[in-house]
């Protein structure tokens, strides 16, 4: 459960990624360390920062700035890639088309996923089933944002080794049946500036992204380097800033950990509010469960609570599809 925090933790995971393949690595000193404190964020907010992840820097930024190209374009051109249920919720959407709680957000996105085959899952991935929608401008997204995701996969990979023995289990907890297939999810998103939201078909708040948990297991979040928007709800109630920390992802767990933690991990609720006149570009990646999961408390989980579970199984994709088919108006 969260706790009182006043500030989000920054770690740097460099020793966990240099042993992340030696199935002994729980025995490193550098990595123990590393999972000591990913295992005191996860407890206390359910947040973290992490530097030393080995993806570059310009990459980074590369990804935000093509990102914001696209927003850029004219209406017309963006809606090129709008998203329909029949794109299996791929593509873009317009400033307040994204609802939180029966609340408009006041941001323009593109949605993108794994790619479902169809009959892949039968009729529970019916309707995620197509293949993402990438803009033909600006030149070359298509090609850096699968690779961006391939790097983010690999990455989330290798933090959820380390939350696994976190949580005192082997490295390998989360892949095979439970995320060796896993989904992932990936947003693009714009926030108007406080000044650039004056147009009569822009809903009339000042919330960037309504108070939510993320859905599957892990976040990574690469923001924009000069502006805080990113709020974390703690125990109190308190909203807590996530101001940006330049080269590094802001982390957070999400609903499918809470359950497999059995509620030693919280995913803890956070929003975004854009107070800048500078528009706001954030890349939200999301690593899941395997789609099909059935996801239910760890048996170690359910030791260190010393209780019996506290959450029914939850099917990862009935999760999904449940939230996504709500969160959309067309």
């Amino acid at each position: 459960m969260a706790t009182d925090f006043k500030s989000i933790p920054i770690i740097d995971i460099g020793p966990l990624l240099a042993k992340c393949d030696d199935p002994k690595m729980g025995q490193d000193s550098g990595v123990a360390q590393v999972v000591k404190q990913l295992d005191q964020a996860c407890k206390e907010a359910g947040f973290f920062y992490v530097k030393g992840h080995g993806i570059p820097e310009t990459l980074l930024k590369q990804v935000k700035n093509l990102t914001r190209k696209f927003f850029e374009l004219p209406y017309e051109e963006k809606l090129k890639i709008k998203m329909t249920a029949d794109s299996g919720y791929r593509g873009y959407q317009r400033i307040g088309e994204n609802i939180t709680k029966g609340v408009p957000d006041m941001h323009e996105a593109i949605d993108c996923y794994k790619e479902l085959k169809p009959g892949m899952y039968g009729d529970l991935g019916k309707p995620m089933e197509g293949c993402n929608q990438w803009p033909i401008k600006p030149t070359n997204f298509k090609m850096l944002m699968e690779e961006y995701v391939s790097l983010c996969t690999e990455l989330s990979r290798n933090i959820m080794r380390g939350i696994a023995l976190a949580l005192g289990g082997s490295p390998y907890e989360f892949e095979g049946e439970r995320a060796g297939n896993a989904f992932w999810v990936m947003r693009l998103i714009g926030y108007p500036g406080v000044h650039s939201a004056n147009g009569s078909d822009i809903p009339k708040k000042d919330i960037g992204c309504g108070a939510h948990t993320d859905y599957g297991l892990l976040t990574l979040v690469n923001q924009d380097d000069d502006i805080t928007a990113l709020q974390v709800r703690n125990h109190s109630g308190e909203w807590i800033s996530a101001p940006p920390v330049p080269g590094t992802f802001v982390c957070n767990i999400g609903d499918m950990l809470k359950i497999y933690s059995n509620g030693l991990y919280e995913s803890t609720l956070h929003q975004v509010i854009n107070s800048s006149p500078k528009y706001r570009v954030c890349v939200a990646y999301f690593y899941e469960t395997n789609f099909d999961t059935a996801v239910e408390p760890l048996d170690i989980c359910k030791e260190r609570t010393t209780e019996a579970k506290k959450f029914e199984r939850a099917v990862y994709g009935e999760h999904l599809v449940k939230k996504v088919q709500t969160n959309f108006v067309y």
